[in-house]
């Protein structure tokens, strides 16, 4: 995959690429295309030996509003796209179909890019929502504008949290409840004092900062910079990442299967009627 619709691909350094999600007017909300073109763009990196780090970027105000609701039929959607997984199962009726989507291009994809050999730094700015952290969270270093806010708001729509469930390592146990209990925002101040965030950075010298802490890795020993990260990665699974994230993503597909149950739609609608979002989508207004 080289041509992209929804994300730019650029070499601002030798040794590093700068992939951007582009849909700056949807607030870079994530779309099944936007997803498998992401991964695309991990992919043409991870060929490249000439690409040593890879920057994690968004065009526009926003970093990302999370996954886009208001796409239709994605399930219909996925005879458009070759799976990178083995778990499939898109057309089957239930959870079955669902879960398989989610299994590829939620856990799948976050999992593939945390698991990205190359170091991966993201750059931050504006509001990063649910899905947004699912792409921030697997990158090894992440960089903030000032105005940056971070938040998971699916408790709001009777979700027990994103696909990508890392937020005890990120943030801490006790932290980690709060912000989900409670679906808060936290700033980019409150971030990186948890350690989630590397750098807060003003604004206006985000990029700029961002590329060249990216240029100062790229000068490092490329193989040296992947056994680091596989160290790293390693230290963290062994703490029962890995067998966490498994149980959490059952929990999560048992709360879409619930909400389905209770109201015909995998989300409790009060969310979508409160926040405005099945005023303007039509095959949401008729929840229950």
């Amino acid at each position: 995959m080289t041509d992209f619709e929804t994300i730019a691909y650029q070499t601002p350094a030798p040794g590093v690429v700068r992939i951007a999600l582009n849909r700056p007017d949807k607030r870079n909300a994530q779309n099944t295309r936007l997803l498998y073109e992401l991964d695309g763009a991990f992919r043409r990196a991870a060929e490249d030996d000439s690409v040593k780090v890879v920057i994690l970027a968004a065009n526009g105000p926003h970093f990302s509003a999370g996954h886009d609701l208001s796409e239709d039929d994605r399930l219909g959607n996925m005879a458009d796209f070759d799976s990178v997984g083995l778990w499939c199962g898109y057309a089957c009726e239930g959870a079955e179909g669902h879960m398989g989507f989610e299994k590829e291009v939620y856990l799948g994809f976050s999992e593939r890019w945390r698991n990205f050999a190359k170091p991966t730094l993201a750059e931050v700015q504006g509001k990063c929502i649910a899905g947004g952290l699912m792409l921030v969270w697997p990158c090894d270093i992440i960089m903030a504008a000032d105005n940056a806010e971070f938040c998971d708001n699916t408790v709001n729509m009777g979700i027990c949290g994103a696909e990508f469930f890392n937020h005890p390592w990120e943030l801490g146990v006790r932290k980690a409840k709060e912000f989900l209990f409670t679906a808060e925002t936290f700033s980019a101040v409150e971030a990186h004092r948890l350690g989630m965030v590397n750098h807060v950075i003003p604004l206006a010298e985000l990029q700029a900062a961002t590329l060249a802490l990216a240029v100062r890795i790229a000068a490092k020993p490329m193989f040296a910079l992947k056994l680091l990260k596989e160290a790293v990665n390693t230290a963290q699974d062994n703490q029962g990442r890995v067998n966490a994230m498994k149980t959490s993503f059952a929990l999560h597909q048992l709360s879409h299967s619930h909400n389905m149950e209770l109201y015909g739609i995998r989300a409790d609608p009060s969310f979508l009627r409160d926040s405005g979002f099945a005023a303007k989508n039509p095959r949401f207004a008729k929840a229950k």
